[in-house]
């Protein structure tokens, strides 16, 4: 029996629109072969990203979330086509994206975008700031001299930094300055979506609010479309329409994201929840610490992924994989976890470490 994507989960209602929603993606998946020996031979398969669904509706914002290395960053570039899919499908503006040739593909990718974690590696140090946001509009647009410099100034000046900055290299830059050249850079093309990897984690928290406040100013300005990756929760609250949690290549949890911070229903999702430092450091909170690694994604174990770690599996989540099911009462909040229960305040927490 085929395994039903998010999609098909969701209320009908909702699908009526297909305008509404600018991207979907339908059972993704990518994984990578491991191959040993002379002869390169295939000996498994890192599931990276294994089944992945959801859909972002226009001018709106999706935080995917989870710990490093279950697979968040490779469902960002899969659905950009820079890594290859093994399965799924894709659909950007009515487009599938995997089915596009080179030349389709190459006009697209003025629409979608991507803004690195790393604002350091992420640009070139022998080129001026003037030639790395500009370099996109002469590939694609064939702008160049007085024109070029023109719009190169005017993107520098939406992201909060002057003209005079164009002539310089970027090891003259903070990391936050780098960031907006970064930003700049994937605006240079008008894109109607942007992949934002993990954006603010490599900078100071001062100036992860001032960059978080760039992107939804700019959201607000040009209705852009963004899906927002991070592993800090408490950065995704202010910037999601819906948040979905990952765990080791899969989705675990998915709502929007007022009903999941009043009302977590996953025990990672929780753990994750408790680990949110609080501003006030000396009243006791519940602290939800989960034992044991991240299982390798070569060779994860049967059942649900997460019951390793879990403190309330059962024997029966060792054998049986539990796929997102409705858990909410009145909204759309998928679960992918045997015991977790709906309504306002309600948990499948019945076990776990306080500290």
């Amino acid at each position: 029996m085929p395994v039903p994507h998010l999609g098909e989960m969701l209320p009908k209602k909702s699908m009526d629109n297909t305008d509404k929603y600018l991207i979907e993606v339908a059972d993704l998946k990518t994984h990578f072969a491991v191959r040993k020996g002379m002869l390169r031979r295939v000996a498994g398969w890192v599931k990276a990203v294994d089944g992945v669904s959801f859909r972002i509706g226009r001018g709106k914002t999706l935080g995917l979330v989870g710990e490093s290395g279950c697979g968040k960053t490779t469902v960002g570039r899969t659905i950009l086509r820079l890594i290859s899919a093994t399965a799924g499908q894709v659909t950007f503006d009515g487009s599938d994206v995997f089915r596009l040739p080179g030349s389709a593909m190459r006009r697209m990718r003025r629409d979608m975008q991507l803004v690195f974690q790393d604002p350091y590696g992420s640009l070139n140090p022998r080129m001026t700031v003037d030639n790395i946001v500009g370099e996109a509009l002469t590939v694609h647009e064939g702008v160049r001299g007085r024109k070029r410099r023109d719009r190169v100034v005017s993107l520098l000046e939406k992201v909060g930094l002057a003209a005079h900055h164009a002539g310089r290299y970027p090891h003259e830059f903070s990391g936050g300055q780098r960031q907006r050249i970064g930003i700049a850079r994937a605006l240079a093309l008008g894109p109607k979506f942007i992949v934002c990897d993990e954006p603010v984690s490599a900078l100071d928290v001062s100036i992860q609010s001032q960059i978080i406040n760039l992107l939804q100013d700019l959201q607000d300005e040009l209705g852009l479309t963004y899906l927002f990756i991070a592993h800090d929760l408490a950065v995704v609250e202010h910037i999601s329409d819906h948040v979905a949690v990952m765990y080791l290549g899969r989705i675990v949890e998915y709502t929007d994201r007022d009903e999941l911070y009043a009302n977590p229903l996953h025990p990672y999702t929780r753990a994750l929840m408790s680990a949110i430092p609080r501003p006030e450091p000396q009243r006791r909170h519940e602290r939800i610490v989960l034992h044991g690694e991240v299982p390798s994604p070569s060779n994860p174990p049967s059942g649900c992924p997460f019951h390793p770690r879990c403190p309330i599996a059962q024997e029966r989540c060792s054998r049986e994989v539990q796929h997102l099911e409705q858990k909410g009462q009145g909204k759309e909040h998928l679960v992918a976890c045997w015991k977790a229960t709906g309504g306002q305040g309600a948990h499948c927490a019945d076990a776990h470490d306080v500290v």
